[in-house]
């Protein structure tokens, strides 16, 4: 995963991983592009409520942000689509572009964990190995392998950073 090399941080993705991420980005600007459903729990974790107890003020707060936050959200994903290279290869990031990075691998686990049903108190590898004892060949594995690939990418991309 990610590692410090000087003022850069570098991560080495093999084909599987480049495609992976291209395919959970490419659904997350699918999620956002368009008009998001607003009652999608995914989308509702992207961007919660801020006065939840206010509707009125909620919904003027929506109305002057959340195309903003939405475009935001956005642009990071398709800087990091930009810096994947395709069929693998080395990724070279700037402080700058980490902290992007950073932002939109939250956003592509924020989404999929709220599709899986993660929460804080679970534990990913329990959760793999009671699936592949159940059935080693359920989608569900998969899912859970792809959101414990995005946690480590993010916590490799913390680490190197903090060196």
């Amino acid at each position: 995963m990610f590692r410090r090399i000087d003022d850069e941080l570098v991560a080495r993705f093999t084909p599987a991983d480049t495609q992976v991420l291209r395919v959970l980005l490419a659904e997350f600007a699918a999620l956002l592009s368009n008009d998001p459903d607003p009652d999608d729990p995914a989308v509702e974790r992207l961007f919660p409520d801020v006065y939840p107890e206010d509707p009125v003020q909620e919904a003027e707060f929506r109305r002057f942000t959340e195309a903003d936050l939405r475009t935001g959200k956005l642009d990071q994903a398709r800087i990091m689509l930009t810096d994947l290279v395709e069929g693998g290869g080395t990724v070279f990031l700037g402080e700058e572009k980490a902290d992007v990075w950073l932002r939109a691998l939250t956003d592509l686990r924020l989404v999929l964990g709220t599709r899986l049903g993660v929460d804080d108190d679970t534990d990913i590898e329990a959760e793999i190995d009671a699936v592949v004892g159940r059935n080693p060949t359920s989608p569900l594995l998969a899912s859970l392998t792809v959101y414990s690939f995005l946690g480590e990418l993010q916590e490799s991309l913390v680490n190197a950073l903090m060196e």
